[in-house]
């Protein structure tokens, strides 16, 4: 029983490396290129981050929610927009996240994608993709990331990318 057992949570564990797997080797195919602006931000950072925000935050849940985050990556490019956006939509396996938000606004695509591996409104990623005809941005959140208050975290980090979690606090 306890094989069984081992085989199903080691079959989760690979399937949840290979997804980010493909976000990461996406990433690296352009994180040098200098059509695109690239964040990564470490967990030590995020870490960071929370014991100095915690006089300037006054909201407990982000500070917290700062505190468990394992991982950003942001890749932005104004150079051929739609072409990346369509790209990363072809080499990431989209089916393995649940679609949370579609917006097509103003002529962007904007894609929220999440792995609900915790229920409710907790999960453990967030990817968006943005695309259209003045912009692409992929940005990856891995961590607990409570849904209801990503919004007011990202106003809190002000990192470029981020203002399009926005729509999450408005749809």
């Amino acid at each position: 029983m306890k094989n069984i057992l081992f085989a199903v949570v080691l079959m989760f564990a690979t399937q949840a490396a290979f997804s980010q797997d493909a976000i990461t080797k996406y990433f690296d195919q352009y994180k040098d290129d200098s059509r695109f602006t690239m964040v990564e931000v470490s967990p030590k950072l995020f870490s960071m981050i929370a014991n100095v925000a915690s006089e300037e935050v006054k909201d407990k849940d982000v500070l917290e929610m700062i505190s468990k985050m394992k991982g950003l990556k942001i890749l932005q490019t104004e150079h051929e927009p739609l072409n990346f956006y369509k790209e990363a939509l072809n080499k990431i396996n989209t089916s393995e996240y649940e679609e949370f938000l579609t917006v097509r606004d103003e002529g962007q695509n904007i894609k929220f994608l999440v792995k609900d591996e915790q229920g409710g409104n907790i999960v453990n990623e967030l990817l968006l993709l943005v695309g259209g005809k003045d912009e692409f941005v992929m940005l990856s959140f891995i961590g607990k990331i409570h849904l209801n208050k990503i919004a007011k975290m990202a106003k809190s980090l002000d990192i470029d990318g981020l203002e399009h979690l926005e729509k999450l606090d408005k749809d």
